[in-house]
């Protein structure tokens, strides 16, 4: 097995993942899949929250936001899915704080294609912020069908208010995702509904020992934050791009429409984190296709 680089952690990284971790201490039990002797084994054990980069964890947002149905969420995906080259190339790296970094590995792949792994969970805030910026990015490479709209936790199961409850975002749980460039592989380990006797989130997809044997390995370094995302074990990201506070209030309508804003700020971070998450596709697919890895995105690829 080759060995794998240690992330980089900068100490203005470092200091934003212990703010996010001492402001999420109060998220309970967690169910984690261990590896072990070559079997998984299924174990319950107390984690220190899945902490995340880009925000400092203070609470927002409020009401269960009520998703669109029907046209308007067929419209608000089409929004979502197609905005123009031109306004993320305006935007470049925006307000996004956490760009991707590199590490060394065997090329992670599938059916022939890089692989990109996501690893998240419904209830996670940075989880909901960060997938409008996959979703963006991705959408770049290949086309999403079975999108389906879910939000962050409100509380947990001791009724303790989580950061940024009630985010207004998407899970892959039920999607297909097609390209021509890579294969996108995402897991949503647990829903956004806590038991209340344990706290502890349902389990909802497992990760395979493969994907498992990946977070394990490189993961540590952040204390098993998610989401966790690795692009082809060339670049890795933890935690969401940019402040999810940016999200907090919005409906899934509004979050679409203002991404085609290049001075809002919802467009201003979650382009941003897509721009930076395009860049490292990009390193993979030697900058293909042209639509996707523009100059603007290349350049950003210096700062991975």
């Amino acid at each position: 097995m080759d060995k794998a680089s240690t992330p980089k952690q900068d100490p203005d990284r470092r200091s934003r993942i212990a703010a996010q971790r001492a402001a999420a201490q109060r998220t309970r039990l967690r169910n984690r899949l261990l590896i072990a002797g070559g079997a998984i084994v299924v174990v319950v054990v107390v984690v220190v929250v899945f902490v995340v980069i880009g925000g400092n964890g203070s609470s927002g947002g409020g009401k269960v936001p009520t998703p669109p149905t029907g046209s308007a969420l067929a419209q608000t995906i089409s929004q979502l899915t197609s905005v123009p080259v031109t306004t993320s190339d305006t935007v470049g790296a925006g307000n996004a704080t956490s760009p991707p970094t590199t590490i060394s590995g065997t090329p992670l792949t599938s059916g022939g294609k890089p692989e990109m792994l996501y690893v998240g969970a419904e209830y996670c805030p940075y989880c909901a912020a960060e997938r409008w910026s996959i979703i963006v990015a991705l959408s770049r490479f290949g086309t999403f069908t079975g999108l389906q709209t879910t939000h962050s936790a409100a509380a947990d199961g001791a009724g303790t208010a989580e950061p940024y409850p009630n985010t207004a975002t998407w899970t892959f749980a039920h999607s297909t995702f097609t390209s021509d460039y890579l294969t996108f592989s995402p897991v949503e380990i647990e829903t956004n509904v806590p038991d209340k006797a344990t706290g502890a989130y349902t389990t909802l997809q497992t990760p395979t020992k493969a994907q498992q044997a990946l977070v394990n390995k490189y993961d540590a370094a952040y204390q098993d934050a998610i989401p966790f995302i690795d692009i082809g074990n060339k670049y890795l990201s933890v935690g969401a791009s940019y402040d999810p506070s940016v999200l907090s209030g919005l409906t899934w309508s509004q979050i679409a429409t203002d991404l085609h804003n290049p001075d809002s700020p919802v467009a201003k971070s979650v382009l941003g984190g897509a721009n930076y998450l395009t860049a490292a596709i990009c390193g993979l697919t030697n900058d293909q296709p042209a639509s996707a890895c523009t100059a603007t995105v290349k350049g950003m690829r210096t700062k991975i």
